[in-house]
């Protein structure tokens, strides 16, 4: 089960310049084969068909863990890419003087089409993201390697994409992901390590590229050592997590640590409406009806 919170993992800034071909770009790491909802998948169904976790509870935990983190991941890949798109269109009720226009220079016209100029669950070109992305072989080593693999491969990736927009709000979003997913890279690799004894952390950061380079990841780093803490996003479970997370980061010596729980987010940034999408909708909702509802309730709106 997911304990959700109304919170996002990281602090966006809204963007200086929207741009739906950014957005189109950033897609890439949220449907892509190396994107957020690929990691989720797979280390969900990973979890959810461990065989023998009794006895390899500690591998169990550490999959269950970071499997909770991505849904987070992907929530900030989203907004990100829907902040990107707000205002890239004229805002208005009447369909006459096309205020839709502009996205026919866009790369990726479903952003209009297919979604209240917001994300889609699809890579960079508009292709739908597929199970075929998800590897559960069933063998503990072999799925520790993959997610080394997928994770290295999904660091590279969101590298090519920090290059390719220059805006605070993505560079924000990707400086924060290159941190949390180093740390899982380094996480099966360790998992890696205590499985077989081959030293896997001598090869990262897998690119060679330190996160030292990306100022928003850096700040991160220095101020609030996230690329320490392994995080078991469970008030309870999943403390055998620790076994595996212990000794010192591989690439600057300081010492890792497991914080039993999650963090504590900030609060979404609001997403205006989009009349021109008919997005929301539902004009003819009453907010005072509920308002009146939800004081006899006790609650506050």
């Amino acid at each position: 089960m997911i304990l959700r919170y109304d919170r996002l993992a990281v602090e966006l800034p809204k963007p200086k310049n929207p741009s739906p071909n950014d957005a189109a770009a950033v897609q890439e790491l949220l449907g892509g084969k190396f994107g957020e909802m690929s990691t989720l998948m797979n280390y969900t169904f990973q979890s959810f068909n461990f065989r023998g976790r009794d006895r390899l509870r500690p591998f169990y935990d550490l999959t269950c863990s970071i499997a909770a983190e991505e849904y987070s991941h992907i929530e900030a890949v989203s907004y990100a890419i829907n902040l990107l798109l707000t205002g890239t269109t004229v805002r208005g009720k009447d369909p006459v003087p096309a205020p839709l226009k502009d996205a026919t220079d866009a790369r990726n016209t479903y952003h209009f089409i297919a979604s209240g100029q917001t994300a889609l669950p699809v890579d960079s070109m508009g292709n739908p993201w597929t199970g075929a992305n998800v590897f559960s072989s069933g063998n503990l080593k072999l799925d520790l390697l993959h997610n080394f693999f997928l994770e290295c491969g999904a660091r590279a990736n969101k590298m090519r994409v920090y290059e390719m927009v220059s805006d605070p709000c993505a560079r924000t979003m990707i400086g924060y992901l290159l941190v949390r997913g180093g740390l899982h890279v380094v996480a099966y690799a360790k998992a890696l390590e205590k499985l077989t004894g081959v030293e896997v952390t001598k090869l990262v950061p897998v690119p060679e590229l330190s996160n030292d380079a990306f100022p928003e990841a850096k700040k991160l780093q220095d101020q609030q050592k996230l690329h320490l803490k392994l995080y078991t996003f469970s008030p309870d479970d999943y403390k055998q997590a620790g076994i595996i997370w212990t000794g010192n980061h591989p690439e600057d010596g300081q010492p890792l640590e497991v914080i039993q729980g999650g963090f504590q987010g900030v609060p979404y940034p609001k997403l205006e409406e989009e009349p021109q999408l008919n997005s929301p909708g539902a004009d003819d909702y009453d907010p005072d009806m509920f308002k009146d509802i939800a004081k006899k309730m006790g609650m506050k709106m």
